[in-house]
């Protein structure tokens, strides 16, 4: 019985994880991307400097960690936040080398904290290739 609980959890987890983004909230204990610049380099890839917002109070709750993806919710990149940053809000930081396919013009940038997880607004990305 013990065996078929914890299958059945784990199920449950795999099919509720599908990208959602008509639902987020807009407090600021979940980490909100508040403006994204995307430039793609010579090589194709593509460079974000994304600006977080998040209440963070120090290492028991920060945000952690934001991603690109695809419209269907498929990680494209990401960049982890290595330290809270309480005194610096917004902040920014940026990744590059993140290969986008070439068929996608849109994509969603959206963060998490350590604490909640994600659950901000996500921010949607017009990509302007060279």
């Amino acid at each position: 019985m013990k065996q078929l609980l914890i299958l059945s959890m784990f199920a449950s987890s795999v099919f509720a994880s599908k990208f959602d983004i008509d639902t987020y909230s807009t407090s600021i204990d979940f980490a909100q991307v508040t403006h994204v610049l995307a430039t793609q380099e010579s090589t194709g890839n593509w460079c974000f400097a994304t600006s977080v917002r998040h209440n963070d109070q120090g290492w028991q709750h920060y945000a952690d960690r934001w991603e690109v993806l695809d419209l269907e919710g498929n990680l494209l990149g990401y960049r982890s936040l290595g330290h809270p940053h309480d005194n610096e809000q917004p902040f920014i930081r940026s990744r590059c080398k993140i290969e986008i396919p070439l068929d996608i013009s849109k994509v969603i940038v959206r963060a998490k904290c350590n604490k909640h997880g994600f659950g901000g607004k996500p921010f949607i990305v017009t990509l302007k290739a060279i």
